[in-house]
């Protein structure tokens, strides 16, 4: 009888440790779908092709990044498979390959898709699905939307912050300034407009003109003729890099020499000063929230050095004046950042709640001073900015780091 009853006892003591050992492997182990003990697939879109092909450089960083992350064992053990597709800038299509992420490819997120129209297109419908479309590529203000979109988070700063930052400075400097906004019609270009409004505020008379264009539009030029027949001598550019660069080069065919003031996200030397050339874009300001390749002040940066290996190991070749590259390092450092925080836990609830807890995370194209920053109720990772001002073949930064918190509602 005592053999049976020990029997029992040691057959319920094993079934006890077999149930603690399998309760502490579920605890410490939880996946949704797109995640595994060895793979955690990673969706995105980029224009590849179309009208802002300029931006396609930052999906090819990105790709590069998680082979160098899978090349030094991956996170947490667990290799990156990226899965991105070309989206051509067009929101339908944008759709379309989302549906195909999440559906086919069964990816555990969406990341850095790229846009504002795209992301408005697929923002409904990764929300009901429950998929994070997580640190967007376009800095809209309604990403940082957590009550109405818990699974949508932007990365860069907002655009209406950035816009709010250049009216102050414009109220300030050239306090009697005649303006002219050439903006995007659409969210993108109206979000500017928007910031620019709220900035002036009771001053915002000082805008004489505001004209937009169709991103379908092959050239501007026309836009460019319409606004200087109306003679501001500010002309604020709201555009992608594509027509930034038209818009410089056409003020200076004209002769014409307006302050012209253009978008972080059109301030690439590579795709936009160059191509607009270096002589007829001399003045032209904009903001930076990010360390320019080309400013030689980085030389002995340690995070630009680290930049700069990585570039020459996994792109070979690639133009490093193009900011896109800066961009998609940075963008992908923080995503390795929070699946590192994630551990074991790689649901994609767990994916949101550290992304939205992020402490004075500083990835190394960051200027000094800008830190990655997210709570509950703050999806906005990234709020300050820098001015500067294109000389000779670089920008030149002045004054201070600007914080540009635009309050949700």
């Amino acid at each position: 009888m005592t053999a049976v009853t020990d029997k029992l006892a040691a057959a319920s003591v094993v079934l006890t440790l077999f149930a603690v050992s399998t309760s502490a492997a579920l605890g410490q182990k939880r996946y949704d779908t797109g995640a595994t003990d060895t793979e955690i697939k990673v969706g995105n879109i980029m224009p590849y092709s179309g009208p802002a092909s300029a931006y396609g450089v930052i999906g090819k960083t990105e790709e590069a990044y998680f082979k160098m992350i899978n090349d030094r064992g991956g996170i947490n053990g667990r290799k990156i498979n990226f899965v991105t597709y070309d989206d051509g800038y067009s929101p339908p299509k944008a759709v379309e390959q989302v549906r195909k992420l999440v559906e086919s490819d069964e990816v555990l997120l969406v990341f850095n898709p790229l846009g504002t129209p795209s992301n408005t297109a697929i923002q409904k419908y990764l929300n009901s699905k429950k998929i994070p479309q997580l640190f967007v590529a376009t800095g809209a203000t309604k990403w940082n939307d957590p009550k109405h979109f818990p699974w949508t988070m932007g990365w860069q700063p907002s655009y209406q912050s950035e816009a709010q930052i250049y009216a102050k400075w414009l109220m300030k400097e050239k306090p009697d300034a005649k303006v002219a906004i050439l903006y995007q019609n659409d969210d993108f270009g109206k979000d500017y407009v928007k910031g620019t409004k709220d900035g002036f505020g009771a001053k915002a008379s000082s805008i004489i003109m505001e004209e937009s264009y169709e991103v379908s539009e092959p050239s501007i030029d026309s836009h460019i003729v319409k606004i200087k027949a109306a003679n501001p001598d500010v002309l604020l550019i709201y555009t992608t890099p594509k027509f930034g660069a038209q818009t410089i080069k056409k003020t200076a065919e004209l002769g014409w020499k307006p302050l012209q003031i253009i978008t972080n996200v059109s301030a690439s030397v590579g795709s936009v000063m160059q191509p607009a050339g270096f002589d007829n874009a001399q003045g032209v300001l904009s903001a930076a929230y990010a360390k320019d390749a080309t400013d030689p002040q980085w030389a002995n940066d340690p995070g630009m050095k680290k930049w700069a290996e990585f570039i020459d190991k996994y792109m070979p070749g690639a133009d490093k004046t193009d900011s896109g590259h800066v961009y998609g390092y940075g963008a992908a450092q923080t995503l390795a950042k929070v699946l590192e925080m994630c551990g074991d836990d790689l649901t994609r609830a767990n994916v949101m709640k550290q992304a939205a807890s992020l402490k004075n995370f500083a990835p190394d194209t960051l200027l000094p001073g800008v830190k990655i920053n997210t709570g509950p109720t703050d999806f906005a990772p990234i709020s300050s900015l820098q001015l500067m001002k294109f000389k000779g073949e670089k920008w030149e930064l002045f004054g201070d780091i600007i914080n540009g918190d635009v309050a949700t509602e």
